[in-house]
């Protein structure tokens, strides 16, 4: 009785996740075309939500990859762990939402898990060669987003070289609903993923079922979840990605929509999880670069790579200590409460 209790915990633990992750980065969906006014903030948002919940429901290869690859075999760790780890990742996105400082999503989720897995089994059960596929992953999609952002500005440049600046705007403008669009597709198709792999992952170490085959229950779960959390907005994230990095025209904003859209979905595509605010963020950067190097605001930019930096290492530092504060509870406060 009290394993199907935590695996309920999971699941509520894991859809506020979602949830939040959906509020957290509806910035980096829409703020490109909400800062250009190619289309209006509740347009955007309602929008960027139905996309959300169709994305995540096209595939679970992204959710298999964090399901198998951060755990040895999940019968080494218990739902505990699990939501150690993933209080650890929602304090963290809590945290950063309030302050107004794009973070990584999935960063918090992967650091929050190894810390909780860390303080409570230790080394053993951690799969180092999926770990590390993770985190290269995330490390080289906002490099591979600032590169690709940079040649399709350019590209776009010697395009759009006879043209009045009047027309590009206006063109770029109703492109810039497609590639926003596309944009919010491709953030559902792998951004979801990850809490159905939490919650796969749980139901498997609960002896619930055999492998790690996302049910379609949780699927659709987790797709509602994000949608409704995206419907929710981000505005203090919307102000900072949109026009704190780099002073966006609308040619600017498709330009970037389009090629994080591409690069995420890519992603998906070879079942990898990257992080939609370090794409974004990145592509924004390439595009700027592209426009002239100093318009970037690079102060924002180290700002905001810092807090890229420090997400793990704090969220599993948070993980370790939320996996201590529940074992403190449930072996000495519990009990005395019988």
């Amino acid at each position: 009785m009290l394993d199907t209790y935590f695996i309920i915990m999971v699941v509520v633990l894991a859809l506020v996740f979602d949830f939040i992750n959906g509020f957290h980065d509806t910035a980096n969906a829409i703020a490109t075309c909400v800062s250009t006014r190619a289309i209006r903030p509740g347009i955007a948002i309602v929008g960027t939500a139905v996309l959300n919940f169709i994305g995540a429901m096209i595939s679970t290869g992204v959710a298999k990859t964090i399901g198998g690859d951060i755990v040895v075999s999940p019968a080494m760790i218990n739902e505990l762990i699990i939501i150690a780890g993933l209080t650890g990742a929602i304090a963290w996105n809590l945290l950063t939402w309030w302050f107004g400082m794009p973070s990584s999503s999935s960063h918090a989720l992967i650091g929050g898990m190894i810390g909780a897995i860390l303080i409570s089994v230790g080394t053993a059960a951690l799969n180092d060669w999926g770990i590390i596929k993770i985190v290269l992953s995330l490390i080289i999609s906002p490099v591979t987003a600032i590169v690709m952002g940079y040649i399709i500005m350019n590209i776009l440049f010697i395009i759009c070289r006879n043209y009045k600046p009047a027309k590009i705007n206006i063109t770029a403008n109703r492109l810039q609903v497609i590639s926003a669009a596309l944009m919010a597709f491709s953030h559902g198709s792998n951004d979801a993923q990850k809490s159905m792999g939490i919650i796969t992952l749980a139901l498997v170490s609960g002896g619930f079922i055999n492998s790690l085959e996302v049910p379609t229950i949780v699927k659709f779960l987790c797709a509602a979840a994000m949608a409704l959390g995206t419907s929710v907005g981000g505005w203090k994230i919307i102000r900072t990605v949109g026009g704190k990095i780099f002073k966006m025209h609308p040619i600017h904003g498709f330009a970037a929509d389009l090629n994080s859209a591409v690069v995420i979905f890519a992603a998906t595509m070879l079942h990898l999880p990257v992080s939609t605010t370090h794409v974004v963020s990145g592509s924004i950067m390439g595009v700027g670069a592209a426009q002239r190097v100093k318009a970037v605001h690079w102060s924002v930019a180290r700002q905001m790579v810092t807090a890229w930096v420090l997400t793990i290492p704090c969220t599993a530092l948070m993980g370790a200590v939320s996996y201590c504060i529940i074992s403190y509870v449930m072996v000495h406060i519990l009990p005395s409460l019988q």
